[in-house]
């Protein structure tokens, strides 16, 4: 049937090469779908047609068969009664049923043969829908993937000249170039006003001994006598505070005693 023909050449048709050129696949898988369940539909009903065609035909053939066994049963009926006339025209209307349910008989035979062919070519359409079914979303997946893997391409190769990663580059030298003339500039400054020889200065006469910390400590917390200076409670590099208190303790109990 022209059907059956109309649907294995959608059937067969190369999916990859469509989605090649098509601007969108997802949208050519699913009109591919729906135009495959739409020729289905129109199997379905050719078929269905068929096999009211062939219970037709068989339905026909009991009929005549009944007819012959009906003439056949007159015959009998006028041979019982005498009239040999009537049963021979009986038995001539006997053979003419017969032989037509004979010839419907036959085409019967054909015919539910096509119809359980169409049957079986019915069902096979629909489980290669079926699969097409179940196979779209995978393709639609690959195309997708695909696709993406085109656009990180064309992504790498609008940046294979490295023009974007050079100028990121010359513009790193550029601001490390600003921040070096303004680290000079105020060195310099620093030279012409006179500072960096005051912080020379403040340099060499800071001591940072622990003794002098703790002289300066003393101080401020108001522990040194008016008439004691620094020099009284000196360490020497080899003393350390315990010693520079027992001195002081010695001293004070000296006066006393006085």
């Amino acid at each position: 049937m022209g059907i059956f023909d109309r649907l294995g050449t959608l059937l067969k048709s190369n999916i990859n090469d469509l989605i090649s050129r098509a601007e969108n696949p997802e949208k050519v898988l699913n009109q591919l779908i729906t135009d495959m369940r739409s020729q289905l539909a129109k199997a379905k009903q050719e078929v269905a047609s068929a096999i009211a065609d062939e219970k037709k035909l068989k339905a026909q053939v009991e009929k005549e068969k009944k007819q012959a066994e009906e003439w056949q049963r007159r015959a009998m009926l006028g041979v019982q009664q005498g009239r040999d006339d009537l049963a021979k025209q009986a038995l001539m209307r006997h053979n003419e049923y017969l032989q037509a349910a004979q010839a419907l008989h036959e085409t019967w035979v054909r015919h539910k043969a096509e119809t359980e062919s169409l049957k079986a070519s019915l069902r096979t359409l629909n489980d290669k829908i079926e699969e097409a079914k179940r196979k779209k979303n995978l393709l639609i997946a690959r195309q997708k993937r695909a696709e993406a893997q085109q656009r990180i391409q064309r992504t790498m190769s609008s940046m294979s000249d490295k023009s974007a990663f050079d100028h990121f580059e010359r513009m790193a030298a550029k601001i490390e170039e600003v921040e070096r003339k303004q680290l000079a500039a105020v060195e310099l400054n620093e030279e012409l006003s006179g500072d960096g020889l005051s912080q020379e200065f403040e340099a060499l006469e800071f001591d940072g001994s622990t003794d002098q910390q703790l002289l300066e400590l003393k101080k401020q917390m108001g522990m040194l006598g008016a008439g004691e200076s620094g020099d009284r409670l000196q360490l020497t590099d080899g003393d350390d505070v315990e010693d520079a208190d027992i001195v002081k303790d010695e001293e004070e109990e000296a006066k006393g005693g006085g």
